[in-house]
């Protein structure tokens, strides 16, 4: 049997996390890598997320990495296009393509003690070693249909906002969307245009500001390009402006007082019909949930086609949905934009660490938690991208993003002399870390009551992280090797 191929560093994913880990690597000198994406192109979620208006609700001077600008992206909140064309670029410009495995799906990664070193395995059956894993696999990338009754039944068509059907034309059609969050704000302003009839089932609203667009000039674009200092100029004050931004994500506080505020007279400014009003006012703590940016979805309710249902879902029959009042909903086309599993981390890879302990039993089903969201104990040399605890509500993620690669650049460089390294956090740091960490979110926002993909059923906050991004980079900005167990495979000379 022939022995697999070795890389220094394997990284899972080529969305932003992976490529940018990819991009940081190359900026060091280390070529020895490889990116094993599942599908057959670059892009992650702005690869797979093509349904009408998809857009980032980030500001795109800050979406972007800092060493790599977008400083020809048209618009402040752009499209799925210009996301997905920004991360073709990057992999463009640090030659990342010969670095790339497509169609290479990870199934089973494993600690090789004696070795320190992981065993990677595909669904083809190929294997490969590496001294390093990366998982960049996201939180937003497993779509989730909830298992309603009878949901089989339904004779019409049926689909995920994340799997958009665009062979389905929707003219004239009766069209059903449940879910009412980020992803449903963007395309049904753009179903209620096609669509003979459109109802939105939407169990609870949310906390919406305007959008204000910015679509630049040709004259703008020239000057970025020319003088990349001028974005960046935007770039800090956006990012200023959001870090100060964090405030009302804080009970209490006059930030939040103020989002609220900010939201909800937005929505009385749109929607005059009280009881309309009423329906789609938010009834929990400003910050709970993620806070969308849009300035379609409101007026899409002015429309004649257009319906607000506020029922849940009982049961689905052949022709459509019988909500709780017993009303039966007909429909041709149901969308489902029902979120995603954003507290299955791992999804259905399997992690095995030392002493043959699988990620899934160290996190159990709902509980993942990592070192600055990066490492967990018993797992040596494996360094997550945005992993637990380091979504934000306030800012962009893609910052997190990278200070988490220079973390890893850090630690490979300063464990590069040290020959079958492992390198393995220490459990009472990770706990140290944790604890504070979720001692600082009894004054957030996102851990009062309501429902919200950021926390498990237990109401502990998993996936956000309880501070600013400068904060984060204050814990986060070198690798420390006293917060870890770092040992050598080679055996010591008698």
């Amino acid at each position: 049997m022939s022995t697999p191929q070795h890389f220094r560093v394997a990284i899972l994913g080529s969305g932003f996390g992976g490529l940018g880990m990819a991009a940081q690597l190359v900026r060091a000198g280390e070529n020895d890598f490889a990116v094993f994406e599942k599908a057959g192109a670059v892009g992650g979620v702005w690869r797979d997320n093509t349904y009408p208006g998809a857009a980032c609700d980030t500001q795109a001077h800050v979406y972007c990495y800092t060493f790599f600008p977008h400083l020809r992206v048209s618009k402040m909140f752009a499209g799925q296009d210009e996301m997905l064309s920004y991360q073709e670029q990057l992999r463009d410009a640090f030659g990342i393509e010969k670095h790339m495995k497509y169609n290479s799906e990870i199934t089973e990664a494993r600690w090789i003690e004696e070795e320190a070193h992981w065993l990677i395995s595909l669904a083809n059956g190929e294997q490969y070693t590496s001294d390093f894993f990366v998982p960049a696999w996201g939180q937003l990338n497993a779509p989730k249909i909830p298992n309603w009754e009878g949901r089989e039944n339904f004779k019409g068509e049926q689909f995920h906002s994340a799997n958009w059907r665009h062979d389905i034309d929707l003219t004239g059609k009766k069209v059903i969307s449940i879910g009412s969050a980020a992803s449903a704000v963007q395309y049904v302003p753009f179903v209620a245009e096609e669509a003979g009839h459109l109802e939105v089932f939407a169990r609870s609203a949310n906390y919406i500001l305007p959008r204000d667009q910015i679509e630049f000039t040709d004259e703008q674009l020239d000057a970025f390009e020319k003088n990349p200092e001028i974005f960046e100029e935007s770039r800090r004050a956006i990012h200023d402006l959001r870090e100060a931004g964090f405030e009302r994500t804080r009970l209490n506080t006059g930030g939040q007082a103020e989002g609220a505020k900010e939201s909800l007279d937005y929505l009385a400014s749109v929607i005059e019909d009280p009881e309309l009003r009423a329906k789609l006012t938010p009834t929990f703590e400003f910050g709970c949930k993620r806070i969308l940016r849009t300035s379609a979805f409101y007026p899409t309710f002015l429309r004649d086609n257009v319906t607000l249902v506020t029922e849940g879902v009982d049961h689905f029959t052949e022709n459509g949905i019988v909500t709780t009042d017993g009303v039966e909903h007909e429909a041709d086309v149901i969308i489902y934009g029902t979120g995603f599993y954003s507290q299955n981390f791992q999804g259905n890879i399997q992690i095995i660490g030392r002493d043959g302990v699988s990620l899934a039993d160290r996190w159990g089903t709902e509980d993942a938690e990592a070192y600055v969201g990066l490492t967990v104990d018993g797992f040596p040399n494996m360094f997550l991208m945005y992993g637990p605890n380091t979504n934000l509500n306030h800012n962009s993620v893609v910052t997190m993003l990278e200070i988490q690669q220079a973390y890893v650049n850090d630690a490979l460089a300063k464990t590069a002399n040290i020959e079958k390294v492992s390198v393995d956090v220490r459990r009472e740091r990770l706990d140290q870390f944790n604890e504070a960490m979720q001692e600082e979110m009894s004054g957030s926002a996102f851990s009062s009551d309501c429902s919200s993909w950021y926390k498990n059923s237990k109401g502990k906050v998993i996936n956000n992280w309880s501070g600013t991004v400068e904060e984060y980079r204050s814990l986060a900005g070198e690798f420390n090797m006293d917060d870890y167990l770092v040992r050598s495979a080679v055996p010591a000379a008698n």
